[in-house]
């Protein structure tokens, strides 16, 4: 390995190469195109790094003065673009390397006067790449490596024409290094096409699984999702913690909800801007915030250090997504926790993408409360503030409290102090429970009455309950039963309230202009007469056609005068405008007029 790389590592407690590191820096592949198929987070950044070294240094140990660059690294979004130009600006540091971005949504002015000076590297999206090529301001011929970082998540984003366009443009001596989780034939045909005899290099277990990801499905009741994930954060109180959810709707909803329970939370989601989703990242790195809630897309190619805890707060789509974010922790040897949470509906789809991603996930429940605050008083105990000897002030202040106060108060008070900076954790119903139906409380004394319209009437209890309740001066509890008919509906009316009704209707009983209501003396029959048997219809006569009307003298049936139609009340005029169905033309239909 290169010295100047070498004493990188070194400054950084690399103490040994992760497999993929290993495998891209054999001596034997040197000068090797490849196509490199390994898991999330398993140090892929710095891989290619050291794979190229040897193409861009040659037997020196620094780089000269930049000029056209010599490498092109290409990242599906801009964050992980971002994270690139970082981990490869410390790496060769000490090669006198200048490493450029060129990535979406940043000044592209001072993109074009970085390249102007000069770089070795330049990092950037497919897009912005393009631009650049296009503009002129990116030089190509220069070039002796490309690498494709996560090739595969390009092509489902859409960049494959702008792939091949820079390949195309590239000169043909280069080496091209493909990184890619998976290898579907759209892959393939890329590397055909543009490598030159590939080496296939894979470091993926048969597993599927990460080794330093623990997996747990939270069985959780419908009504409890989101308590459930206060609840995961509150337990586990990781450094920092990522959320995902799949509409940016849920994103803003649970940032909110979070942010109300005294979380430090933060959002990426695709409608912020490019100076938003910066700082939050930022916030993210700094301590500022310690959760932050994301969709898919938004967090594609994020690297947050000392994420020790994914919480799936909507189950992903496929089992490729479901790896690529639990992806996002157990990096560089550190262990992780990857959280499923499981209402009753979505069991059965939890266990098939499990099974798909070959992941082996303990199911069991959220941490309850009594969990929560038992693990309080451990990390309180656990912390190392208790081996510190007090100063002399500290002494002196501890002394005047406990002559004040008995050393049981005061430990109380410390442990209510210090639960009171968290966020109280929530009771979680039973998942396995079924909901109990209320059974309603019988309705008590009452008097029916009945209305003058029906179904033939398109009479529907949503329009008769609000008209009760306005023109009868009516409680909404003091109405039980609605029973419309064919003719005529029955309304069941508490018996402390039919007396103000029947007073409120006047002597004709009007509830409104064409619907009037009578008092019954009993309850109504509400009884359908019992269905004859088929055999019986079978037997039965057949029944006499209805007779047309006879046709007038001189003239024809359609000709027959009718008799005066009488005006519809209010309320069928308004059902009639509220009826669903398509309106009738007020032309005759073309199968009418040929027939007339």
């Amino acid at each position: 390995m290169i010295q100047t790389l070498s004493d990188a590592l070194a400054e950084r407690n690399y103490d040994t190469l992760t497999p993929v590191q290993e495998a891209v820096t054999h001596p034997d592949l040197r000068d090797a195109d490849l196509l490199v198929s390994a898991q999330t987070g398993s140090g892929k950044t710095v891989g290619f790094g050291l794979a190229i070294a040897p193409t861009l240094l040659g037997d020196a140990e620094t780089l000269g003065p930049a000029a056209a660059p010599l490498a092109l690294i290409v990242a599906p979004t801009r964050e992980l673009a971002f994270q690139v130009t970082r981990e490869l600006g410390w790496l060769y540091a000490k090669t006198g390397a200048r490493v450029a971005s060129c990535v979406g949504g940043m000044d592209m002015r001072d993109e074009r006067r970085a390249l102007e000076r000069g770089a070795h590297i330049v990092v950037g999206t497919p897009g912005r790449l393009r631009d650049h090529i296009l503009r002129g301001s990116l030089d190509m011929t220069g070039l002796r490596a490309i690498v494709l970082d996560e090739a595969d998540e390009m092509l489902d984003l859409g960049f494959r024409e702008d792939l091949e366009f820079m390949l195309g443009e590239a000169p043909e001596e280069r080496r091209t290094l493909l990184f890619s989780a998976t290898v579907p034939p759209m892959i393939a045909t890329l590397a055909q096409h543009y490598q030159r005899d590939a080496v296939r290099v894979t470091t993926l277990s048969d597993k599927g699984q990460h080794a330093d990801i623990t997996y747990q499905a939270l069985r959780v009741a419908q009504q409890d999702a989101e308590n459930a994930i206060i609840n995961v954060l509150r337990y586990h109180e990781a450094e920092n913690a990522i959320v995902f959810a799949n509409t940016r709707a849920a994103v803003n909803r649970l940032t909110a909800r979070f942010s109300n329970r005294g979380f430090a939370v933060v959002c990426l989601s695709g409608e912020l801007s490019q100076a938003e989703r910066s700082h939050a990242l930022q916030a993210m790195r700094d301590g500022r915030a310690r959760v932050c809630v994301a969709t898919d897309v938004a967090a594609r190619g994020i690297d947050l250090p000392n994420l020790d805890l994914v919480v799936h707060a909507e189950l992903p789509s496929n089992a490729e997504t479901l790896l690529h974010r639990s992806g996002r922790t157990g990096r560089a040897g550190r262990k992780g926790l990857s959280a499923l949470v499981v209402p009753p509906k979505l069991a059965k789809k939890a266990d098939r993408l499990l099974k798909t991603a070959r992941i082996d996930a303990e199911w069991t429940t959220a941490p309850g409360a009594d969990e929560i605050l038992r693990r309080d008083e451990e990390r309180l105990l656990a912390d190392p503030m208790w081996d510190e000897a007090p100063t002399d002030t500290e002494a002196e202040f501890a002394a005047r409290l406990l002559a004040d106060r008995s050393p049981e108060t005061v430990a109380a008070a410390y442990l209510r102090l210090f639960r009171s900076r968290h966020s109280a954790p929530e009771e979680l119903s039973d998942p396995n429970a079924r909901p109990e139906r209320k059974e309603r409380a019988p309705f008590g004394p009452s008097s029916w009455f009945a209305l003058s319209v029906g179904r033939d009437d398109r009479a529907e209890a949503r329009w008769l309950l609000p008209l009760l309740l306005r023109t009868g001066g009516l409680d909404k509890d003091a109405i039980g039963a609605i029973r419309v008919q064919a003719s005529e509906t029955f309304v069941e009316i508490s018996e402390g309230a039919a007396q103000s009704f029947e007073a409120a209707l006047g002597a004709g009983g009007e509830l409104e202009k064409g619907v009037t209501a009578r008092r019954l003396e009993g309850a109504p029959d509400l009884g359908r007469p019992p269905r004859p048997r088929r055999d019986d219809d079978r037997d039965a006569a057949p029944r006499p056609k209805p007779r047309k009307p006879a046709a007038p003298a001189g003239g024809n049936a359609s000709e027959a005068p009718r008799p005066p139609r009488a005006p519809r009340p209010a309320h069928r005029r308004r059902a009639a405008r509220r009826a669903p169905g398509p309106r009738r033309s007020r032309r005759a239909a073309p199968s009418a007029r040929r027939r007339a």
